[in-house]
């Protein structure tokens, strides 16, 4: 289980690295570059610099956040018997009588492509504490989704 943390932390960390580069070294270099141009005022280089100066540092604080929340998650605290993060669940379209399988994961591991929802998407925040039989109704962009929950694989059955 240590190891999903580990690898969310780097890709964390890869982030952080890239952006911090970018901030402290290239981005200082373009506003230098753009302030030699003349008037502030009409210097599209130099406003499109602080624009992203202060994107950049925004994400930063966000990322750095990321990290501490994901510092302080603590796996073994996760419910055996019930949906949580890690677990992979087996769902039937109550409208359509088709099973789709999800994983729960984290934003950074999301891939809906792959079927790894994040834990805040309104499909993953409805299944989250959820058991075999249970029902859950979705409010999703494509509409209301009725699903029952058919098969639960926690994360300490994943062991």
């Amino acid at each position: 289980m240590i190891d999903l943390t580990e690898k969310i932390k780097k890709k964390l960390k890869d982030e952080i690295a890239l952006l911090e580069h970018e901030l402290h070294d290239e981005l200082p270099k373009e506003i230098k570059v753009a302030r030699a141009h003349g008037d502030l005022s009409e210097n599209a280089e130099y406003k499109y610099a602080k624009e992203r100066q202060a994107y950049v540092s925004a994400r930063l604080g966000q990322l750095h956040q990321r990290m501490a929340d994901i510092s302080m998650l603590n796996l073994n605290n996760l419910p055996r018997d019930r949906a949580a993060y890690g677990s992979t669940l087996v769902v039937r379209d109550v409208a359509k009588a088709t099973k789709i399988e999800y994983k729960l994961v984290t934003v950074e591991e999301a891939d809906a492509t792959k079927g790894l929802i994040s834990t805040t998407s309104p499909i993953g925040r409805a299944l989250l504490g959820k058991k075999v039989g249970d029902e859950v109704s979705v409010t999703t962009p494509a509409g209301i989704k009725e699903y029952e929950v058919m098969r639960l694989t926690t994360i300490y059955d994943q062991e």
